[in-house]
């Protein structure tokens, strides 16, 4: 299997075509892929496929409770974060079931900005799979309008501290 490696600018193309392909009701603009990589490189990694990209995962510290309304900026990082928070990761179909989740997942979640919690919004049925990384569901954020963005079927989870 090939390796996860660090997200660059010039992924980002191949990235909104793989997420109109996994994600196609839930839209978001490479300018906002582009500024979670600014912010925070050391959450953003790709899986290189041949010539595209087969899979990708953003993620960086936030606010515990309030996930971000998707396709918004996020303008700057919290200097005090509550969470660690998974925006978004994408395989392509032809990757589900080989180990590519676990093998970017695992060590993540092992690493020190995940001790004191992690948190995410599963959509398109996906709590179960997250469900296997040891998020729950969560109470509700304090703005319905946050998950709703996430679609009709989106759940708020949380992964207890470590």
């Amino acid at each position: 299997m090939t390796r996860w490696r660090a997200m660059r600018a010039a992924d980002l193309p191949g990235m909104i075509a793989l997420a109109a392909l996994v994600h196609p009701g839930l839209p978001e603009r490479i300018e906002i892929l582009a500024e979670r990589l600014h912010l925070y490189p050391a959450g953003c990694h790709v899986l290189p496929e041949a010539r595209t990209i087969g899979g990708y995962l953003i993620s960086h510290p936030w606010h515990a409770g309030a996930p971000p309304p998707l396709d918004s900026f996020l303008a700057a990082l919290p200097a005090t974060p509550g969470t660690y928070y998974i925006h978004d990761l994408a395989l392509h179909p032809s990757i589900h079931g080989t180990g590519a989740a676990g093998a970017i997942l695992r060590p993540l979640l092992a690493t020190p900005a995940c001790h004191h919690g992690t948190e995410l919004v599963a959509v398109n049925r996906s709590a179960p799979f997250w469900g296997h990384y040891g998020f729950v569901p969560a109470p509700g954020p304090a703005s319905a309008e946050k998950p709703n963005s996430y679609g009709a079927d989106a759940i708020f989870m949380r992964r207890p501290p470590a």
